[in-house]
């Protein structure tokens, strides 16, 4: 009997492995392309993130930015309503979960505008208490959190951080 370690390396045995080398490099060559389209486009990529100036946001107001193309909303609540937000028993809620959990610096609220229901954008309050979705009825407060009406969720919050007191990178 023989065996394969006795038997010389042959012509044919480099071939064989130097054409399975050269068939691999060309296929994964050629697969390349159909992987790296699956990547975002450079205009995606040029909107992931979005560095606001709430310089000028006195307290009490919201000004709305787009980012990813979806509205985020940034209030600058007031002392008020921190404490109305805080008070809530937020354990009751359908989606329970703390203001503090919801915001970096108390006195700002950063979150997507979008209702959890059906994707509508929820109208600010007259009254400054939340956000009201003009299809269904879903209230929020003004922390975000769905406090009546159909919609399961909180208004998602967004990835983002304070670049300085008066800026805010979105993304």
């Amino acid at each position: 009997m023989a065996h394969t370690a006795d038997q010389p390396t042959t012509r044919r045995d480099f071939l064989y492995i130097a054409t399975a080398a050269f068939g691999a490099v060309g296929a994964a060559a050629a697969v390349w392309p159909l992987i790296d389209q699956m990547n975002p486009d450079k205009s995606v990529l040029a909107l992931s993130s979005t560095e606001v100036n709430i310089s000028a946001v006195p307290p009490g107001q919201q000004i709305v930015v787009k980012w990813r193309g979806k509205p985020v909303f940034i209030l600058h609540r007031t002392p008020e309503q921190i404490a109305a937000v805080e008070k809530e028993d937020w354990r009751n809620l359908r989606d329970p979960q703390p203001d503090a959990e919801r915001v970096k610096r108390q006195q700002w609220l950063v979150i997507i505008g979008i209702c959890t229901h059906l994707g509508c954008v929820p109208n600010r309050e007259s009254d400054g208490s939340g956000w009201l979705c003009p299809c269904h009825g879903s209230v929020y407060d003004n922390s975000g959190r769905r406090t009546a009406g159909p919609a399961p969720l909180n208004m998602a919050v967004p990835p983002y951080k304070f670049e300085s007191d008066t800026t805010v990178l979105i993304g």
